[in-house]
């Protein structure tokens, strides 16, 4: 779903990009919901399995918790952005929608990304 999210950000970027405000308002809207059912399976399957611990040592171990450090924290920042940024949006606000954008589509694009990221990083180590 994130993969899938971060294709929907990139595509509507481009879209915005060459004027196509349908197209954007349409991969934003599918983007927010890939996010909102990502989170909610997320939330649920983390409340009915046991936490994994990564099994990597040394400089990919730095690198997997510096990733997942900045993941956690960003994506917490992700949520009230995204939302601002999508009502703004839909309620015409270009101006405001267009200022609050420009921190949130990078923001939500390196959320995405590391969040499949992290995933392929810790998968070896499931025990399923």
């Amino acid at each position: 779903m994130n993969g899938t999210a971060f294709c929907c950000l990139f595509a509507s970027l481009l879209a915005i990009r060459r004027g196509n405000v349908t197209r954007h308002r349409a991969l934003n809207t599918a983007a927010l919901g890939l996010s909102a059912l990502f989170l909610m399976s997320y939330v649920t399957f983390h409340m009915l399995t046991e936490s994994t611990r990564f099994g990597g040592e040394g400089t990919i171990r730095t690198v997997y918790l510096t990733i997942l450090l900045s993941h956690i924290l960003l994506s917490i920042a992700i949520v009230p952005l995204a939302l601002f940024s999508y009502v703004r949006g839909l309620m015409g606000d270009v101006e405001r929608h267009r200022k609050i954008a420009r921190i949130t589509m990078p923001i939500w694009l390196y959320v995405t990304a590391t969040g499949v990221i992290v995933y392929l990083m810790i998968s070896p180590y499931y025990p399923h």
